[in-house]
């Protein structure tokens, strides 16, 4: 069972709220979350927007083709990531964008943080989804507020950490599942995030299965302006397993389906290493370890 939350109970301290957040981060690993300020037609605009562009021609999308630019921003084809090395690339298309450093700052420079390539098609786009972005970022801070308060530690206890974040926001594209597809081939293959927080809208269509602690899978969905969230890689690490990362999927079917995901993540030089460790573990150094782990352009 995937706990429902509603953001604003949960950011005031009442206590069944708090009780629903504790289960999902450390129980089952995923929420829904809900009454939150991004409303129903700010997310349905934005994933309509992801939505022009990815049905552009490729040779269109392909100006900006991470493959090509040798960046992990802008535009991923099918087949451009794997997150299962059991598994085949991942049909489906996404696009990438993230936190905007100013001119000057050495840290561009990181992948993690590289600038941001937009399209010219649609027009709006970069407008759109910068909003969109700038407002998640908000709304996921909040959600890790709660998420602190219901573990027992103080609700600024992450803050400082996300002054300048490697927060992602994607449009993933999942097309009809292809009558080629076979039982090695995903939208995305199973996998758990690798960062801190996902805050993840769709555009309501069924797809996104998430396995039970005892085995099989259950299906998650929810509908523009309600979020699921999970917890990455990141933050299992930071809370030293007590906020668990729980394996997911997309399989495909036979409707197309867009989502939105932001991966909400700290800025690079955060230590997220347990408390009491001896070693100190750089947010950012996971993160392109993982990259480089995934995105068959950068393989070595």
């Amino acid at each position: 069972m995937v706990p429902a939350i509603d953001l604003k109970k949960l950011s005031a301290g009442d206590a069944e709220a708090l009780d629903a957040m504790r289960e999902a981060a450390t129980g089952v690993g995923f929420a829904i979350v809900r009454n939150t300020p991004l409303s129903a037609e700010t997310v349905a605009s934005v994933i309509e927007t992801y939505r022009a562009f990815f049905h552009l021609p490729a040779a269109e999308k392909s100006r900006i083709d991470m493959a090509q630019t040798g960046a992990n921003r802008g535009w991923g084809a099918p087949g451009s990531e794997q997150v299962d090395p059991d598994a085949n690339p991942d049909y489906k298309q996404f696009f990438d964008s993230g936190f905007a450093l100013p001119e000057g700052d050495a840290r561009r420079g990181l992948a993690v943080y590289a600038p941001n390539r937009w399209p010219e098609n649609p027009p709006e786009f970069q407008s759109i989804v910068s909003h969109y972005y700038a407002h998640a970022c908000s709304v996921a801070m909040q959600v890790l507020r709660g998420v602190s308060t219901s573990i027992g530690a103080r609700a600024d206890y992450f803050d400082g950490a996300f002054e300048t974040p490697m927060a992602l926001l994607r449009g993933n594209f999942y097309p009809t599942r292809p009558a080629w597809a076979t039982a090695r081939d995903f939208g995305i293959a199973t996998h758990t995030d690798y960062g801190c927080l996902t805050l993840l809208a769709t555009d309501g269509s069924p797809g996104l299965e998430v396995r039970r602690r005892g085995g099989g899978w259950i299906p998650v969905s929810a509908p523009p302006g309600e979020f699921i969230i999970n917890f990455g890689e990141m933050m299992e690490v930071w809370t030293d397993g007590r906020v668990v990362a729980t394996p997911h999927r997309v399989v495909g079917g036979e409707n197309e389906r867009i989502s939105v995901p932001l991966f909400f993540n700290p800025s690079f030089e955060t230590n997220v290493a347990p408390p009491g460790a001896s070693e100190a573990v750089l947010a950012g150094d996971h993160l392109m370890a993982r990259f480089n782990e995934t995105y068959v352009h950068l393989k070595g």
